[in-house]
């Protein structure tokens, strides 16, 4: 029997999410604010809801893909969110990536309405969506997790239960050092290859298998040597992320230099109009002025 799944935020990710849950025979209820990314989704078979009530109304399981914690609360207890319809004991699965505070507030919140509660952030982005093969780390309830794999195997190809509530949102905010500091190194060397005139596209499968070897160089040196800034995530997305590394560090007194580093350079970009282009955007940061101009 088809999972009944509601899909609150058709964004860039929670477009993929829902086009693979659709791919895969699934029966999906989106709602998003944005009229026309609902209509893009209901073009694939999704049945457009007019608010997030209504769609999980239809719902045992409720998949959120928003940008905030503020954002989900919204979309969750504000008038006309998931709370409004849900029945009792709807799983909510949240894949937004959100500070682990904020993800046990909401659990208990949800909790006292009658409502399950799953932080499962991803890592993948798009991309890996689209063909299931999303690696998502999960907190909340064993017994829950157990049962979301129904509608997770649909996306994952590694789904990891990493503790209590926040727990899967605590593992992203490390996978997301990991991806930023990544993120900034390709970018690095792909700017050092272009300039001592080495075929940058040819460099990932130079180093497949070594050591250097990453998902991250293997998507996108080529990309960015292309300058190919077509999106698959968001450069004040990942500020966000690495916003929320900066205070559990403050919290637990870890010392992250590389990482502080980082976020400035993320923020330089956002500050510069770059917010909301893909990760690839990085290399704006090693353009500078032309070759030729005056000092």
């Amino acid at each position: 029997m088809a999972n009944r799944v509601a899909l609150i935020g058709a964004g860039v990710m929670g477009s993929a999410i829902g086009t693979r849950l659709l791919e895969t025979g699934n029966e999906l209820h989106a709602f998003d604010l944005d009229k026309q990314k609902l209509a893009a989704l209901a073009a694939k078979g999704a049945k457009p809801a007019q608010s997030a009530a209504a769609a999980a109304a239809s719902a045992d399981f409720v998949i959120t893909s928003l940008n905030s914690a503020k954002i989900v609360r919204a979309a969750i207890f504000g008038a006309e969110g998931v709370a409004a319809g849900a029945a009792p004991g709807t799983m909510i699965i949240d894949m937004s990536s959100i500070d682990p505070d904020s993800t046990r507030s909401l659990a208990v919140e949800a909790a006292a309405k009658g409502l399950r509660w799953l932080d499962c952030p991803l890592s993948g982005g798009a991309p890996k969506a689209l063909i299931g093969q999303l690696a998502v780390m999960a907190g909340g309830e064993r017994n829950d997790f157990e049962e979301a794999r129904a509608v997770m195997r649909h996306l994952c190809a590694n789904f990891t239960y990493m503790g209590p509530s926040g727990a899967g949102q605590t593992t992203k905010l490390i996978n997301q050092v990991l991806c930023a500091l990544n993120f900034m190194a390709v970018a690095e060397a792909t700017q050092l290859a272009l300039d001592a005139g080495v075929d940058a596209a040819a460099i990932p499968g130079a180093l497949k298998g070594g050591r250097a070897d990453s998902a991250i160089l293997q998507e996108f040196m080529g990309k960015m040597a292309r300058k190919d800034f077509s999106p698959t995530g968001r450069i004040d997305n990942m500020v966000k992320d690495l916003e929320g590394v900066q205070d559990l560090a403050r919290h637990t007194g870890t010392a992250m230099p590389l990482t502080s580093l980082c976020a400035e350079i993320h923020r330089l970009l956002t500050s510069a109009g770059l917010g909301g282009a893909d990760n690839a955007a990085l290399m704006k940061f090693f353009e500078g002025p032309a070759k030729g101009d005056a000092a």
